[in-house]
């Protein structure tokens, strides 16, 4: 089947080319046209935008906004990324990376959708035309969204305040059977001020840990003191069965890839 692709220099003109149905954005590729690949007779064309500003990376006096055509590749090699660079390496193998976006990632479904679950820990925030709204409230009505994603947008984190994990089968890029991101800010005590705990396929989009979250504030990072958030670590959780591992096995080892997160 003959699939067109029209490409327009603003985004503007991609949104209204969208509205003809059968069409789907183009960003990395990476789901939509395996999708079609896979047999998926819905899709007629494809539609894309070349704008500058959707593979533009813009770090100033501490916020970051990242335009949707960013590729992983970009984000993990980017100077004033570094703490981001884990979470966009966890994403495929070398040739996934380099076609994979920012936008594309905040559609996957789970298992995959790795580097969402950091921008979900950063309390990132989502543009469009549409205008800009917190990443939650777009993961929970994304199939509904029928604008083009533009950006994120999020602030740094503090030195050693963010913290991710990915774990798979198959090393280095094997899908997940869990992932987990952090945002921590500790007082000078020692003890955590404020958590935000992001899960990846815990649910079949990412999703906030908040038992934990309430559980860890002032608490001490070790063993006794991240105890009771590790206890209610699957709390709200509702994982899939799939190939790659059963709902209950990531259940069961939620907690062990958390506290070893926490422990640093």
């Amino acid at each position: 089947m003959a699939l067109a692709l029209q490409t327009f220099s603003t985004v503007k003109d991609a949104n209204a080319a969208l509205k003809a149905a059968g069409t789907r954005y183009l960003g990395g590729g990476t789901l939509v046209v395996r999708a079609v690949n896979e047999g998926d007779v819905s899709v007629s064309g494809f539609v894309r935008s070349t704008e500058p500003s959707l593979s533009a990376i813009a770090v100033s006096g501490g916020k970051v906004r990242i335009g949707a055509s960013v590729t992983m590749a970009a984000i993990a090699r980017h100077p004033d990324l570094a703490p981001l660079a884990r979470a966009a390496r966890a994403v495929g193998g070398p040739a996934i990376r380099n076609m994979a976006t920012v936008g594309g990632n905040l559609f996957a479904p789970a298992p995959y959708g790795d580097f969402t679950v950091a921008l979900l820990a950063l309390d990132a925030t989502v543009s469009s035309d549409s205008g800009e709204l917190p990443i939650e409230t777009f993961l929970a009505t994304r199939e509904s969204n029928h604008a083009i994603v533009t950006a994120v947008g999020f602030s740094l984190p503090v030195e050693g305040g963010f913290r991710f994990l990915k774990v798979s089968r198959v090393k280095p890029k094997g899908v997940s059977v869990l992932s987990v991101a952090t945002v921590l800010e500790q007082a000078p005590d020692g003890t955590v001020s404020s958590a935000r705990i992001a899960l990846g396929c815990m649910a079949d989009r990412p999703m906030r840990a908040r038992a934990a979250e309430k559980a860890l504030a002032g608490r001490t990072l070790t063993s006794d003191g991240i105890a009771p958030a590790l206890a209610v670590a699957s709390d709200g959780t509702s994982p899939a069965t799939d190939p790659i591992a059963s709902a209950w096995y990531r259940t069961q080892v939620l907690p062990v890839h958390l506290g070893r997160l926490l422990l640093g």
